[in-house]
């Protein structure tokens, strides 16, 4: 069963920095998409960022507010991925989710796959982050 883990959140002033950690068990990254989402008070639940890994293949995908500021990673010896996430704004106030899916195996080698934000199944409860002005 996959589980997912997420630690890292906290209270950080505008312009500064956070590192999101989302330890995972009951699989193995390769075939599996990766992603953080978040949701913030009275909004609607929106994908950060995602990641995908397998032999020679991979991609990563970043929601328009966040290019140039996070950047996601994961570290497979560790069962970690990872949300660096750095010029923080009060508008990234939010919950933020780690969330996996399994990728079919017939476009697990397609060139130019990009995980889908609708396809994630697993998700893990979420850690707050919040950030003042």
């Amino acid at each position: 069963q996959v589980q997912l883990q997420e630690s890292g959140g906290g209270s950080v002033q505008a312009g500064g920095s956070l590192r999101l950690s989302c330890a995972s068990s009951g699989y193995t990254y390769s075939g599996y998409c990766m992603g953080w989402f978040r949701q913030a008070p009275g909004k609607e639940r929106e994908g950060v960022a995602t990641i995908y890994n397998y032999g020679n293949y991979g991609s990563t995908n970043y929601a328009d507010s966040v290019k140039g500021r996070f950047t996601i990673s994961q570290d497979n010896a560790k069962n970690t991925l990872y949300l660096q996430m750095n010029n923080l704004s009060p508008e990234d106030t939010a919950m933020y989710y780690c969330a996996a899916y399994v990728v079919a195996p017939w476009v697990r080698r397609l060139a130019g796959f990009v995980c889908g934000w609708g396809d994630f199944t697993y998700w893990g409860q979420g850690t707050q982050v919040t950030v003042s002005s």
